[in-house]
């Protein structure tokens, strides 16, 4: 792990759910490498249901639909670091509470509160933190790959296209001052509790694993491993990009199985 050189660096991972979140595998991952982690969850319920997860670790509350909170993070993290290098992004919501719509029936409230959250958020929290970040940071959020039309994902997929649209923005406008680097991966359908709540989600997951080449879905230690590769000083050179990590099943839409199976 020496070549990661991550020993006695700090990173924000903000999005950790429960165990089988990808933002507690990357964290994880941070934290064997010698990183000190430093976690950001919604509100003190969310904290409370992690009292066991995070139990001895520095842990912020932080509801990003609130600008307040947003600069209260910074500040929270300043007391104690003055200087960070880097944060994970692990944040997406999307209100399925009335189950599937037709893309065209999306609530303008339902839509908009999902792009403050999942998208938005993350130019926030870059703005907020960009004072504490080192010079040569790394931020990483986590979007989708080729799944993006999939009528149950909904509205969720153009937003998440946003959200890959933002990290090369970010990229660019941070340029103008600094070397702190933006990048994306761009998961395929992974076994989440919060994927478990998308309308239909189940029957794309088992589709999409028969799509990789491989025949086997992606797990989310892969995505984790890719993350914690964007994160660390070996990817230097990469800024502004989606790395997509789903076993390829981007370009095998004639797979002969599936062509053969109808």
């Amino acid at each position: 792990m020496s070549l990661l050189n991550f020993k006695g660096k700090v990173f924000l991972v903000m999005g950790v759910a429960n165990k089988k979140s990808i933002a507690w595998a990357i964290a994880q991952l941070l934290e064997k490498s010698g990183t000190h982690v430093i976690y950001s969850v919604r509100s003190k319920k969310r904290l409370e249901s992690l009292k066991d997860l995070l139990k001895g670790r520095e842990v912020c509350i932080c509801d990003v639909e609130n600008p307040e909170e947003i600069n209260s993070l910074s500040e929270q993290i300043k007391n104690s670091h003055p200087q960070i290098n880097g944060f994970l992004h692990s944040i997406a919501f999307g209100n399925y509470g009335e189950g599937f719509k037709p893309f065209h029936e999306t609530k303008r409230q339902d839509f908009l509160q999902a792009t403050t959250i999942s998208c938005f958020s993350l130019i926030e929290v870059s703005n907020a933190l960009k004072p504490l970040l080192a010079r040569d940071a790394s931020v990483v959020t986590v979007g989708i790959s080729s799944q993006v039309t999939a009528p149950s994902y909904g509205y969720m997929s153009p937003i998440k296209a946003a959200l890959e649209s933002v990290v090369r923005f970010l990229a660019k406008s941070f340029s103008k001052d600094t070397e702190v680097r933006f990048n994306c991966v761009k998961a395929g359908p992974l076994k989440t509790s919060a994927s478990a709540g998308i309308p239909g989600y189940i029957a794309n997951y088992l589709y999409a694993e028969k799509m990789t080449l491989r025949k086997r879905a992606i797990t989310t230690l892969e995505v984790a491993n890719a993350a914690l590769f964007l994160l660390s000083d070996l990817s230097t050179g990469i800024n502004g990009q989606g790395i997509v990590v789903n076993g390829g099943m981007d370009f095998n839409y004639f797979d002969e199985e599936l062509v053969y199976s109808h």
